[in-house]
């Protein structure tokens, strides 16, 4: 009989994995929420480059509740649905950059232009 240092076998690789998803969508998902009705509320008083910020990251945590979505259904995530959801957010960051660049903070602004680089590089990864 031979000795397996693993202690775990892949089926418990692979509920823990799905447990730890589960608790990372829950935390989007109320992270989202939170953000939401904070927007809801204050929304009149922030100002145009919080305002700008809160839009970009709910974004993201959308694309992050999908991804993490189809990774707990499917169980694992394809290179395509990785590619669409990083299309999606690279369009929808260059609009956005394209309409209020002329409003932002000139760091929040460089922060987003960098992400697109990233997200650039990525899709070039991918293709």
């Amino acid at each position: 009989m031979t000795y397996n240092n693993n202690i775990y076998n892949n089926e418990d690789r692979y509920k823990i994995e799905k447990a730890n998803r589960l608790e990372a969508l829950e935390n989007i998902v109320e992270n989202h929420t939170r953000t939401e009705r904070h927007l809801e509320k204050y929304s009149d008083i922030s100002s145009l480059e919080k305002f700008s910020d809160s839009i970009v990251k709910q974004a993201d945590r959308e694309a992050d509740i999908e991804i993490l979505e189809c990774k707990i259904l499917d169980g694992n995530q394809s290179n395509s649905s990785d590619l669409k959801y990083l299309e999606r957010n690279y369009d929808f960051a260059k609009g956005y950059i394209e309409h209020n660049q002329d409003h932002m903070n000139v760091s929040a602004l460089e922060n987003m232009k960098e992400k697109q680089q990233n997200r650039r590089n990525e899709l070039t990864g991918l293709h």
